[in-house]
């Protein structure tokens, strides 16, 4: 079956009907071992027990660079290709892409304080990811504010793309600026600098909440493929009954 077919709203709602229970149920084995294995991993020596708050505040903050990947992708499939499920998948990602953002900065700001002695800096990387969090709310507004649906998906594109600029940011600001955040220590070009009793609970958390993002976006599009189905079949319903 080619991709695009896939991409047909009907053959989408079929499909991820057979899939999101599956997908669902893995997200939540996999976070409950990954949470299971960060419990029993060892205290950092410098950090002590507050170092476990890694295992939730780094897939989150992954995953705000991932979802808003996905919303400049998504983005191109509405500009070039005029594809429907594009927009249906940009819309519903935005607010989970905020949610996640938000939990990375909450978290980040909880570790902050017993480690730094302050809550917030305005330091390069947490500078950027409040403007990632902004980027997203911002989409959200935007697509409150026009009242028209195909100009509402085409102006939040665009802002999508424009944003995508401060994704590498997020991802380099440790390199480009001295910061207070300390630098990459899972993804690096000469391998990850965390003790592997670390490393392990922290990429099956992060696989583990990779999983469910993708199982809320899926429900996400699914409640908004409805939803214009409902919209439209009530816009039809008020025409016809005009005529009658």
């Amino acid at each position: 079956m080619a991709l695009m077919d896939l991409a047909n709203p009907t053959r989408f709602l079929a499909l991820s009907g057979r899939v999101l229970p599956w997908l669902t149920g893995a997200a939540l084995v996999t976070l409950a071992i990954g949470f299971y294995l960060a419990w029993l991993a060892p205290a950092d020596y410098q950090q002590g027990e507050t170092v476990k708050i890694m295992y939730i505040h780094v897939p989150f903050a992954w995953l705000a660079m991932f979802g808003y990947s996905l919303l400049a992708l998504s983005a191109l499939g509405i500009l070039v290709w005029r594809h429907p499920l594009a927009d249906v998948a940009h819309k519903a990602m935005a607010p989970i892409g905020a949610v996640f953002a938000f939990l990375c900065l909450v978290t980040g700001s909880l570790w902050g304080r017993p480690m730094w002695g302050t809550y917030w800096v305005w330091d390069a990387r947490l500078t950027s990811m409040l403007v990632l969090l902004l980027l997203y709310l911002g989409l959200l507004a935007l697509r409150s504010a026009i009242e028209d649906p195909n100009q509402a998906g085409r102006a939040a594109a665009v802002l999508s793309l424009v944003g995508f600029v401060n994704v590498p940011i997020v991802k380099f600001s440790v390199d480009w600026w001295n910061t207070l955040h300390q630098p990459a220590s899972v993804f690096r070009m000469d391998g990850p600098t965390i003790h592997p009793s670390l490393l392990w609970p922290l990429l099956i958390c992060a696989t583990g909440f990779t999983l469910l993002m993708l199982a809320l976006h899926m429900a996400a599009m699914r409640t908004e493929i409805l939803r214009r189905r409902l919209r439209a079949l009530e816009a039809r319903a008020a025409a016809e009954a005009a005529y009658a």
